[in-house]
This record gives C-alpha cells, structure tokens and sequence, in this order.
C-alpha cells in the first residue's frame, strides 16, 4: 500500500483502542482520523477527506452506533463504514448502515476487510 493510502476515521469510546488501530491501520500505509465518543457528543473532523469509517459498535455513551452511523453519513456520506465489535455477529440495528463487520481483536482479518471493501468500490 502506498505511503499516502486511503484516510480512515476511526470512531470509538474507548482512547486506547484509538490508538491501537491508528498504529495497527498506520502501519498498512493508511492514513487515520480519530474521533473519541464522549458520553452524549463527538466531535466528528468536518472537512477532512474521509475513504473508510471504522465505527466501535458497543459505546459508554447516551449515543449509540445506529446514531454515529446516521450523523457519519451525514458528513462523510461516500464513506463505507466498518462495525467493528466483540459480537460474534453483526447486530440487526447496524447492518442497514455497515458495508462490513469485522470481529474485535482480529487485526488480519480486519485488514483484509478494510482491503476488500476499498477494493469493491473501485470503478
């Protein structure tokens, strides 16, 4: 991959894993973005040229993920976005705003994912 991938936004609760996937994803060549979910906002990066949002499903907050789902597409709505979860499945709430599901503490197969969905919206 490239020095200068594709830019990705990760959303999570949880500043430790903000920063495990930043170096995780950094290390592929991706470029990241990172948005912390407090307990009833996030401060989402308007005017950055978002590729991929990484969205934490389960959140310590009064916002849930269907909500960040609905508010990223606002923003970033070309923007395929990734749950990423401890669940073993993706759950029923998400799935109409995900392009993908990866499993928590997977970091190979997440990027595998990641490279799967840029590779599918590729003209």
């Amino acid at each position: 991959m490239p020095a200068q991938g594709p830019t990705i936004l990760i959303v999570d609760d949880d500043p430790l894993h903000l920063t495990i996937y930043t170096w995780i994803l950094s290390r592929e060549g991706y470029r990241c973005k990172k948005a912390l979910v407090g307990s009833t906002s996030v401060e989402l990066p308007h005017g950055e040229a978002i590729d991929l949002v990484l969205l934490d499903y389960r959140l310590s907050s009064s916002l849930t993920a269907t909500d960040l789902a609905e508010m990223v597409k606002q923003v970033f709505p070309t923007a395929p976005i990734v749950v990423l979860s401890e669940l073993p499945w993706m759950p029923d709430d998400i799935s109409p705003h995900a392009a993908a599901f990866v499993h928590k503490g997977e970091p190979k197969h997440l990027l595998e994912t990641l490279a799967e969905v840029f590779e599918s919206r590729m003209p």
